[in-house]
């Protein structure tokens, strides 16, 4: 698998920033970003508007996802290694067993097919 990326992109720096609502007005605004194979190791991403964005690939240990909606987000590839994800909803199409496997060993999710 390929290293994470840091991206050169506005939105990235908001939310390495820890600015999550910054990031999601202007996404409301219309901006896209898409986040497909980001570094987002660490960051506390509570309350980011999830609709239309792409985790795919990415890299999320240590990340703070409690209580997101990431039913539709694509999250094939990513890691979740020692995330916090209590409350958070995941995408149907990933097994508990694979969320389980990212969080304590870090392996990458994959979709149920």
């Amino acid at each position: 698998m390929a290293e994470p990326k840091t991206l050169d992109n506005a939105l990235y720096n908001l939310l390495r920033d820890g600015k999550v609502e910054e990031f999601n007005s202007r996404c409301r605004e219309g901006q896209a970003c898409d986040l497909s194979g980001a570094d987002l190791r660490g960051l506390d991403l509570r309350g980011l508007n999830t609709e239309g964005i792409s985790l795919r690939d990415c890299y999320l240990r240590n990340t703070d996802l409690r209580a997101l909606d990431l039913t539709r987000v694509e999250m094939e590839g990513a890691s979740i290694h020692c995330a916090k994800i209590s409350g958070a909803y995941f995408p149907a199409a990933i097994s508990a067993a694979e969320i389980e496997l990212s969080l304590v060993h870090g392996t990458r999710m994959r979709y149920s097919r």
